[in-house]
């Protein structure tokens, strides 16, 4: 596994405030249905951005940690 193979858990986001209230806003006035879609679809898109199988593979396994165990 090389260092690009590797999932980053820092901190890593360029004005990570500002792509909070975007991604808030993104889904104002959308019914739960529309919001689960959405972020389904966003996900589908990173994950086609980032393409490497072992990133995406890592991402499933840090996400189905409880958040104290995403830390260690």
């Amino acid at each position: 596994m090389t260092a690009t193979d590797d999932l980053i858990l820092t901190p890593n986001i360029e004005g990570a405030d500002d792509f909070y209230a975007d991604l808030l806003a993104a889904h104002e006035g959308l019914s739960k249905a529309e919001s689960d879609a959405y972020n389904a679809r966003l996900v589908l898109v990173l994950a086609n951005h980032i393409g490497s199988r072992s990133v995406l593979n890592q991402a499933l396994q840090a996400a189905a940690r409880k958040p104290a165990e995403a830390s260690a």
